[in-house]
């Protein structure tokens, strides 16, 4: 049984960011489809440890992430378990978009002229959620984006995936370790669309039971049960 602990509303082009205890599952949902939500990770007590994309995608023999997959340290550990999924696919290699990109892409859209509204990017909302935890540019590395799907065409190409994100869909990531997630409700780089509207993103955190030695995260590879035992070993 899972014990609610925060809920709240992320705005479009708003930014977020908190430290989730080990045990604790963060949801994100898309109540009216669409969203993009780009994060980085960390391991909360020691930030030099982070979300590592080319080790969770070779040993999970995969290039995006669902279901059952987790995301690994630099240290070869596990940060977070994905125990839920409606979306079916999350990108893993489009990074994410700056300053310059998105005034390209969508015009500058100053506070002055749109106030709340006003147009932000994935980069600057980053650093901003950073540096209130002691990090900086240089922390900013490979990001996990929510919600959307992006595939290779022939050539090699990265296309973009329209409809991946469908009204209520939504994705649960539990902390196998204390975890710092930043978030950022903001276009991915890849969307096509030339205006700035990003949707409202649900989160909702909740306490529940560890990982038992028969969990799916643990069990869908041989590769996770070890990252499991290495991380069990020492959470800290």
């Amino acid at each position: 049984m899972s014990e609610t602990i925060h809920a709240e509303t992320l705005r479009g082009g708003d930014k977020w960011s908190r430290i989730l205890r080990r045990g604790e599952a963060l949801r994100l949902t898309d109540p009216g489809g669409g969203a993009a939500v780009a994060g980085l990770f960390f391991h909360a007590r020691q930030v030099l440890e982070r979300y590592n994309m080319p080790d969770t995608l070779k040993a999970q023999y995969t290039a995006f992430l669902t279901q059952g997959r987790v995301l690994y340290s630099d240290m070869g550990r596990i940060l977070l378990s994905i125990t839920a999924d409606t979306c079916g696919w999350h990108d893993t290699l489009s990074g994410h978009q700056d300053a310059q990109e998105s005034n390209a892409q969508y015009g500058v859209g100053t506070y002055q002229q749109l106030r709340n509204d006003y147009h932000r990017n994935t980069r600057d909302n980053f650093l901003a959620e950073l540096v209130k935890h002691g990090l900086g540019r240089r922390d900013l590395h490979a990001n996990v984006n929510f919600f959307v799907k992006v595939v290779t065409d022939e050539d090699g190409r990265l296309r973009w995936q329209p409809g991946n994100a469908r009204a209520g869909c939504l994705i649960e990531l539990r902390a196998e370790m204390d975890v710092l997630c930043v978030l950022s409700n903001t276009p991915h780089p890849l969307d096509p669309a030339t205006t700035y509207a990003p949707p409202p993103v649900e989160l909702l955190i909740t306490r529940g039971p560890p990982a038992g030695p028969t969990d799916p995260c643990r069990t869908s590879r041989p590769e996770n049960a070890r990252g499991f035992q290495m991380t069990e070993g020492n959470p800290w």
